[in-house]
């Protein structure tokens, strides 16, 4: 690696041998492997419920025969590296449940989440004035919410009362 990344730290987060499979975390080899893949691992997705596949992939230890190699920035360097480094991208949505918006901006339960949603400006329209968009926001306890809450709660009390009286 060249002088101007003298500083810079990275942690191998994946990559590719030359055929195109990728590197996966745990095999350590570093040749390729077929495993028995199946739901909830890594780089598969299953089609039926309780299906099993064995699955070419890559070890995770890094050698001549790999084609990609994918690297995160742990620690920056001395130097500004063009198109990395030098600029920073800002998020584009920011968080949709209550509970990470309420984290997110030090909100206590009393304050009114809706005031604090993210909102993405759009791209404005031949003369029309500028939207925004923002996300609906999930687990809000709403009046809505706590009256259906309640119905649920005194149908099921009506249910046992009823099934009390006939038996």
């Amino acid at each position: 690696v060249g002088d101007e990344w003298k500083g810079y730290v990275f942690k191998i987060s994946g990559g590719n041998d030359l055929q195109g499979f990728c590197m996966m975390q745990g095999v350590l080899t570093n040749q390729r492997v077929r495993l028995l893949f199946k739901k909830g691992m890594p780089g598969y997705r299953q089609r039926r419920k309780g299906e099993r596949k064995r699955k070419s992939i890559r070890g995770c230890i890094v050698d001549s025969r790999l084609s990609v190699l994918d690297l995160v920035v742990v620690k920056r360097g001395e130097q500004e590296i063009p198109g990395l480094t030098d600029t920073t991208q800002p998020r584009r949505l920011g968080p949709k449940r209550v509970g990470k918006i309420r984290k997110l901006f030090n909100l206590s339960k009393e304050d009114d989440v809706r005031q604090y949603v993210v909102h993405r400006p759009l791209p404005e329209k031949d003369g029309r004035k500028a939207r925004t968009k923002a996300p609906k926001i999930q687990r809000l306890v709403t009046p809505a919410r706590l009256q259906r809450k309640r119905k649920v709660l005194a149908l099921k009390k009506q249910r046992s009362e009823k099934n009390k009286r006939q038996a």
